[in-house]
């Protein structure tokens, strides 16, 4: 699932692409083809992220809003003078069409129209994005150090902190020594404030460079990454194979439904 980084880098380039103009908007699948109709010719005012939630502002106050989920993705291609537009390929749930470039999304878990309201019943339910601005963490610290959850599993909560997934947290947890499964009311406020510094760090890294970087560079050597081409991590999908730090091996297990990694001799 993409992680807030990705959502941030795609409002930045719908903010390029197609802010400030009237755009074409289309559902070639079917599913948003109501919704569409309502925006279609409308001036995108701007994009925005809160989270894994990307936001497209029309003028006069319709709001289309998309999570991706596990799935969706946008695909972007430009537009050449005189050129016809490309046939779809696959399900597009959702065409937008600006002077230079159109952007095709498929798969997401949610794409919706909505009102200033609704999108603020939506933030209401997240807690503080690292990448924005008006972040106030000390909202993630209130529900972190009055719950016996695993901090493990209150960093992948979205109505703690918006955006964080899979990898910065077992990443996160292992830059600060921390073991995934202890309860959030046993971090320390020291803790919690380098590791909120680190990860605001850490994502505005992911969010300039489009990957997530976390191993630092003197670590930056040994056994590849998990996959070809990303940078390489310190215990995230590594499980069974050596610590970059102290040589022991990594350790996985199913938290919350999900797999959290981390180093046994590392993280206490």
């Amino acid at each position: 699932m993409p992680e807030g980084h990705t959502l941030h880098r795609l409002a930045r380039l719908h903010q390029r692409r197609f802010a400030g103009a009237p755009v074409t908007v289309s559902s070639p699948q079917g599913r948003f083809a109501d919704s569409a109709a309502l925006v279609d010719g409308r001036v995108l005012r701007r994009a925005s992220a809160w989270g894994k939630h990307l936001f497209h502002h029309y003028a006069d106050g319709p709001i289309v809003h998309v999570h991706l989920g596990l799935y969706g993705t946008f695909t972007e291609w430009a537009r050449p003078n005189d050129v016809s537009l490309p046939e779809p390929v696959g399900q597009v749930r959702m065409r937008m069409v600006g002077a230079d470039y159109g952007t095709d999304l498929r798969g997401p878990t949610v794409c919706e129209l909505l009102d200033e309201g609704q999108v603020g019943d939506v933030v209401a339910r997240l807690g503080p994005d690292p990448l924005r601005g008006d972040a106030d963490p000390s909202w993630a610290w209130a529900r972190i150090t009055k719950s016996r959850r695993p901090i493990g599993a209150l960093l992948m909560d979205q109505t703690v902190i918006a955006g964080v997934g899979n990898v910065y947290r077992s990443e996160l947890l292992f830059r600060h020594r921390i073991e995934p499964f202890r309860p959030g009311r046993e971090i320390s406020q020291t803790a919690f404030d380098a590791a909120w510094t680190d990860l605001v760090a850490l994502m505005k890294v992911g969010l300039r460079r489009g990957k997530i970087v976390v191993v630092r560079p003197e670590h930056d050597h040994g056994p590849p990454s998990y996959l070809p081409e990303r940078p390489r991590t310190y215990v995230y999908r590594r499980a069974g194979e050596p610590c970059r730090g102290c040589g022991a091996t990594i350790r996985t297990a199913v938290l919350e439904g999900r797999n959290v990694f981390w180093c046994p001799q590392c993280q206490v």
